[in-house]
């Protein structure tokens, strides 16, 4: 009989860092209620990755499993189907064959028949389900809810998203039960990092610094923008990440203004400058960096003006993050700085430093939470910033005149004493890129590649 081992589990985060996040989670829902959390079916690439909700309370990365929080007896349970024990667990998944193996790799209280959580339901009258999208791998909940309501109004499809779904299964089958909302009381756990969730979130940034660096040592004319992005991904995958926290931006040209540019199959011309926005899927967790380079190894003046006004209104960002001040305290103090940096400047064109005076009066250069999904569902503006907060630090620049937009981006720890840049590894001003981008890389990159021939046997 084929025997599953600890292979089959994730090693990052213990038992316990799990089993807290379930005590919090039953102390917030009260003890009278459940929770129900159903983990993804289908595989994503070249392994199974699972919900990010479902990982964040069990670590388990089961197919189709689902995991009952119960608060009542304060003991969770998880539901798998059965598996055929004369194959390989790397061929059909565990199943409940493997409960001991499960129970002791993952800390939970038992492990049941995914058919025995009907019966197991009918006592309950409180259950809470996540009434938002979750996040999957290289989408965040927003986007996965985006795409969920174009599939809803589309005229030849109208399924539910998958939340609608579950609660409309929940309903049918057991109408006495009475749904709560679970989304906004698991964001709120996740807004202050773990000791371990930030040490996977440290990898991870160091990962995203590291990449792009050596991107900026390989960039050349004639590349293309996927060749950059694929010396991310073999550096994020040779270093144990499971692929890319999100789809990677690398663009050039007049592709840099749009938003979340993903094509990346333009060619890098001399004289351009380009932008690098990603990070890998490390754990689960991801982070966040922005940097623009020249192609050719060194700015331009007008490249090096605006690029770097942004950097310095980064560097002042970063050194006024401290706790106990808010986002909006942060950004009135960096504007008041900038302010006089910029009536110093000599700007070669009016439109680029109207395009400054924006920066640093109307844009929102503290831009989102960063966790298990690069836009994390975990708020951070509603109150003073803590230690254990992450956060990006993104300011943008957008001179519409000229089809220009410029930015700098980091992923940051608050701390007791102020903040830690987790992809401050990464060259961030004008003179820290060209002296990096004079350094041989370390991996060939083929920038010529023979036409294909339909015509040509291969």
């Amino acid at each position: 009989m084929a025997q599953a081992d600890a292979r089959y589990f994730q090693k990052h985060f213990t038992p316990t860092e799990f089993a807290r996040r379930r005590s919090c989670l039953m102390e917030k829902v009260g003890q009278e209620a459940c929770v129900l959390l159903r983990g993804r079916l289908e595989p994503w690439g070249p392994r199974f990755l699972q919900s990010k909700t479902f990982f964040y309370f069990s670590g388990v990365e089961i197919a189709g499993a689902m995991l009952l929080i119960d608060a009542r007896n304060r003991k969770t349970t998880l539901y798998i189907g059965h598996r055929d024990v004369n194959k390989h667990p790397e061929d059909v998944g565990l199943g409940v064959e493997d409960t001991d193996i499960i129970l002791s790799n993952t800390g939970l209280d038992a492990v049941r028949e995914l058919s025995e959580l009907d019966s197991d339901l009918k006592s309950v009258t409180k259950l809470y389900l996540q009434d938002a999208e979750d996040e999957l791998p290289c989408r965040t909940r927003f986007e996965a809810a985006h795409y969920a309501s174009q599939r809803t109004a589309h005229p030849w499809d109208g399924r539910p998203s998958d939340a609608q779904q579950l609660a409309s299964l929940v309903q049918l089958r057991f109408p006495k039960i009475t749904i709560q909302p679970l989304t906004q009381i698991v964001a709120e756990m996740r807004r202050v990092k773990s000791a371990q969730e930030i040490e996977i979130m440290r990898r991870a940034g160091h990962l995203s610094a590291l990449a792009v660096t050596e991107a900026m040592r390989m960039t050349k004319p004639g590349l293309i923008e996927r060749q950059l992005s694929a010396l991310a991904s073999y550096i994020y995958l040779s270093h144990g990440s499971s692929g890319e926290g999100y789809p990677q931006i690398v663009a050039t040209g007049k592709n840099m203004p749009v938003g979340h540019y993903h094509r990346n199959d333009a060619e890098l011309v001399d004289g351009e400058i380009v932008l690098m926005d990603c990070a890998p899927d490390y754990n689960y967790y991801t982070s966040d960096i922005g940097r623009i380079w020249p192609v050719n190894g060194k700015y331009a003046p007008w490249q090096r003006e605006l690029y770097g006004f942004i950097t310095t209104y980064h560097k002042t960002l970063l050194n006024l993050l401290t706790p106990g001040k808010t986002k909006d305290d942060v950004q009135s103090q960096a504007s008041e700085i900038m302010a006089e940096v910029w009536s110093k400047t000599n700007w070669s064109k009016d439109i680029y430093k109207q395009a400054a005076e924006r920066v640093i009066t109307k844009s929102n250069p503290l831009s989102h939470p960063v966790g298990l999904s690069v836009h994390d569902g975990s708020p951070y503006r509603h109150k003073p910033f803590e230690p254990g907060v992450v956060l990006s630090v993104d300011p943008m620049m957008s001179v519409p005149e000229e089809g220009l937009y410029i930015r700098s981006e980091d992923t940051v720890l608050i701390t007791d004493e102020g903040c830690e840049n987790f992809t401050g590894g990464a060259p961030l001003t004008p003179d820290e890129i060209e002296a990096v981008m004079k350094q041989p890389g370390v991996f060939p990159l083929y920038d010529t590649v023979p036409q294909w021939d339909p015509g040509r046997r291969q």
